[in-house]
């Protein structure tokens, strides 16, 4: 019996693991073609690691998706390869903030490093159902967001973001991916950002106190969400 609860434990733990793996431009999907696939499907064990850039050990792509600017892009999340809705997109009560942060980079094939600024958040408001990673679990993974119109036009990184907070203060699990896109006929706006990893500390509010402490209140980690 056990060995068999262990073997069960195990399966669990894994299948509550998740990857952003997909993107869509308005309607249209792009799949995987232009998104820097991560490793596997493991969270990122520390807000200094390097893996904050764009995950775990992405692989290259030399794919660009064109986005018009005030145009729709959709990030997508999966705990499996299929795209099946019938798993939730990060289960195992894995509850946190799901984010997107955007670099204008000059050449999104090949960028390491940039200046994020958020340009979309789901973060907690009181209910189990109102937490980023829940509501992504309601839209089959889904999280859209519109490119601000005032954005310049050029290259940019997307950066996604899932933040699973159940460990306990001071252990949150990042699970992060980046897209290359090229944004058209925007404007004149260039934000400033933050850079990752140091955006964020284990000593940040929304980390500092574990989810179930009568304590708790949510505090969105990094800046503030830029709409233009």
């Amino acid at each position: 019996m056990k060995t068999s609860f262990a073997v069960l434990a195990a399966v669990a733990s894994v299948s509550a693991h998740s990857t952003w793996q997909q993107l869509w431009v308005g309607s249209t999907d792009m799949n995987t073609q232009c998104t820097r696939t991560v490793q596997d499907n493991s969270p990122i064990t520390s807000l200094s690691s390097p893996d904050m850039f764009c995950g775990r050990g992405p692989k290259s792509t030399q794919n660009v998706c064109d986005v018009e600017a005030g145009g729709s892009l959709t990030v997508e999340m999966h705990s499996h390869a299929d795209r099946s809705c019938s798993q939730p997109a990060l289960g195992g009560n894995h509850y946190g903030p799901v984010m997107v942060y955007m670099a204008k980079v000059s050449d999104a094939k090949t960028a390491q490093s940039g200046s994020f600024f958020k340009v979309a958040e789901d973060g907690h408001s009181g209910t189990t159902q109102s937490w980023g990673t829940e509501i992504l679990n309601a839209n089959c993974g889904k999280k859209s967001f519109v490119v601000p119109k005032s954005l310049a036009s050029g290259n940019y990184l997307v950066r996604a973001e899932a933040i699973a907070l159940h460990a306990g203060a001071g252990q949150p699990q990042p699970y992060v991916s980046c897209f290359q896109v090229n944004v058209k006929n925007g404007g004149s706006a260039n934000p400033s950002g933050v850079s990752f990893p140091g955006a964020y500390k284990t000593s940040d509010p929304l980390f500092s106190t574990a989810i179930y402490d009568s304590r708790f209140k949510y505090v969105s980690p990094g800046p503030a969400v830029w709409s233009g």
